[in-house]
């Protein structure tokens, strides 16, 4: 078993305590007007310099490959740091047995920031799409590796419906074509092979090449895992990527706002 088959199996026992309902596009969107304020998390990508990413900040305390990454993490004032240096969106890990994280900095961050928030978990049920509205987020992550082809187009069609961004992450030629048969508005090419942790931003390359062969311009390429520093962040905006997830390289520089200007050039 890998890790990532671990933390799925571990989420299914989380998500089978939560209170039995079927979710429609309608509950969505009851909850995302009971919430009031709408931000779009697709419009803030699409503003990104010519040349340049736009930046998806990560506030993430832990992972299970790197460990604990920010001793003394405090979810909210990092999340100030990076909207105050020019960060488009934020990614909040909420999962946390693995990665130490809560729905509550969701929620924390939310009141705190004006950018638009992604629910980093692993989705596996619809009644997380819920919670992800009810705690904050704009946005959500689907991870092709973890889902069947009912599962991923079933939860793209009831999140995007509603309203939500989708993030549709995937790692290899054979999940990416998986991903473009529901034509998905954000494509996560994760440089870091869930299974053996292993990262090579060779990934990107290879994806963007045949995601822009099959639909040209059709969907915006999000390069994730890996980046460290500006000659990165230039490879993957010539092969196409118009905006960058990034956290454990910001997490480990106790400057985040130079760390992010470097990034961003």
């Amino acid at each position: 078993m890998t890790i990532l088959d671990e933390i799925v199996a571990h989420k299914r026992q989380e998500v089978a305590r939560l209170p039995g309902r079927s979710i429609a596009v309608a509950d969505l969107q009851s909850a995302l007007q009971a919430r009031g304020e709408r931000r779009d998390f697709l419009a803030a990508l699409r503003q990104s310099r010519a040349g340049s990413l736009a930046l998806i900040a990560e506030v993430k305390k832990a992972s299970p490959s790197a460990g604990i990454i920010r001793p003394g993490f405090e979810p909210v004032a990092i999340a100030r740091q990076y909207e105050a240096a020019g960060a488009a969106c934020l990614s909040v890990l909420t999962d946390e047995k693995y990665f130490q994280g809560s729905l509550e900095h969701l929620k924390q961050i939310r009141q705190a920031v004006k950018l638009p928030l992604l629910r980093k978990d692993f989705i596996v049920d619809e009644r997380q799409i819920l919670e992800a509205i009810e705690w904050g987020a704009d946005a959500i992550l689907l991870i092709v590796a973890i889902l069947n082809d009912a599962e991923l187009k079933h939860f793209d069609t009831l999140a995007t419906e509603a309203g939500l961004a989708v993030l549709v992450e995937v790692h290899d030629e054979a999940e990416l074509e998986r991903a473009m048969a529901i034509q998905p508005q954000l494509v996560g090419v994760n440089n870091r092979d869930l299974r053996n942790f292993k990262v090579d931003l060779g990934t990107t390359e290879r994806l963007a090449a045949r995601l822009f062969a099959s639909r040209p311009g059709s969907s915006i390429l999000v390069a994730e895992s890996g980046i460290h520093t500006r000659p990165d962040v230039e490879r993957l905006a010539k092969c196409g990527a118009r905006a960058m997830l990034v956290g454990e390289s910001l997490l480990r520089c106790p400057d985040l706002s130079s760390k992010i200007k470097e990034l961003l050039g």
